[in-house]
């Protein structure tokens, strides 16, 4: 995409980033914005400055959650979901990267030593799409190198996008994960406004798994409209059409979900849309969704949807949902986040092993605490 403007930090660690842009300017100030959608359109590069390494904010131990981690280099995203959680979360709302790889990997590098046990899914997407900004995908081609040599580590990296070009001459030894949101294209025209549509999602699912990375793929947020039954159903038989559920690592399962200030929000910004206009109930973590009946309805027919197409095979989870939810869902649950930690860890183990260096031990996983 284009920029209205670009501003590159002069303390960025690594200057090679200005030629991906003709024109800049230099300042250690963010250009600010409070306007949600204009801050998406002026790019901030910025030095690391504190810790960008963590577990992912959404981990709630009232819910089974799947504990990744996350690399908060990225804020904002130039694509305009209208049920994006950053409307309501960003108070500076310009678009910024962290252009630091070397001071990325040191403290990713030194945090995750210390538990040389564990299998850390490490994900860029927390903030920000970690494909959408074209000119800088440079940035994940180094951390795919990077992860290359890391022996308990695999990079996620989560895209609404189809600018997979970069990684596809890359060595990447099965050590990063590619991933995509996905809906149907009703969905994707009018609440994923500027991603790529979903043939190009499917072409580019194409591309890296033809280039043997492992692919992700996350039905997270489903949203209910009139048709909505056939429409996954057509979802779900497009994609495995055009890639082998053996190339898929894992599947992730979600609904709509959000507060109610980003209610407020969503009908503000794009008041044309009415995914606000569905029956919805206020849970205790003060987030609206489909009422506990609709939503296990939903993913139960996904479930068998992904049956019929062969991809039952692959480690499928819930994301942000009760331990009886689950059980209505799977017929079973895990007894706990570590559990399902480890989990995850012994799927990639069986079916990916050149993703992980030893055999995941179940009395670690089950030992953490969060």
């Amino acid at each position: 995409m284009k920029f209205k403007s670009v501003t590159v930090d002069p303390h960025v660690a690594e200057p090679s980033v200005l030629k991906h842009f003709p024109y800049y300017s230099l300042s250690s100030q963010s250009p600010k914005f409070s306007d949600y959608r204009q801050g998406k359109r002026h790019l901030f590069v910025a030095p690391k400055k504190g810790e960008l390494f963590h577990i992912c904010a959404s981990l709630d131990t009232r819910y089974i959650c799947c504990s990744t981690h996350v690399i908060s280099h990225i804020s904002n995203c130039p694509f305009e979901c209208t049920y994006c959680f950053l409307q309501n979360y960003l108070t500076d709302t310009t678009l910024t990267v962290v252009a630091d790889t070397e001071a990325i990997m040191r403290e990713i590098c030194y945090k995750t030593a210390l538990q040389p046990w564990r299998l850390f899914r490490i994900g860029t997407w927390e903030l920000g799409d970690s494909l959408a900004v074209e000119p800088l995908n440079k940035f994940a081609v180094d951390l795919v190198r990077r992860f290359r040599d890391l022996d308990n580590c695999l990079l996620k990296l989560r895209t609404k996008g189809d600018a997979v070009e970069p990684l596809l001459d890359v060595e990447h030894g099965g050590k990063t994960v590619v991933s995509w949101t996905v809906n149907p294209p009703e969905i994707i025209k009018r609440e994923e406004i500027g991603t790529a549509g979903l043939e190009k999602r499917i072409q580019a699912m194409k591309k890296v798994a033809g280039a043997g990375y492992p692919v992700g793929l996350h039905f997270d947020p489903m949203i209910m409209f009139s048709g909505w039954e056939a429409a996954y159903k057509r979802l779900v038989e497009a994609i495995f059409s055009a890639i082998d559920p053996e190339d898929v690592i894992w599947i992730s399962i979600g609904s709509l979900r959000f507060n109610p200030e980003m209610k407020k929000k969503i009908e503000n910004n794009y008041p044309s849309s009415r995914i606000t206009a569905q029956e919805m109930i206020l849970g205790d973590d003060n987030k609206f969704r489909y009422p506990r009946p609709l939503r296990e309805e939903m993913y139960r027919l996904l479930l068998s949807f992904l049956e019929e197409v062969g991809a039952d095979q692959c480690f499928t989870y819930l994301c942000m949902e009760r331990w009886n939810v689950w059980e209505r869902v799977f017929g079973r649950c895990p007894s706990s986040i570590g559990h399902l930690d480890y989990l995850m860890a012994q799927t990639v183990y069986e079916r990916f092993p050149q993703s992980v260096f030893q055999k995941p031990q179940k009395a670690f996983y089950m030992a953490l605490t969060y």
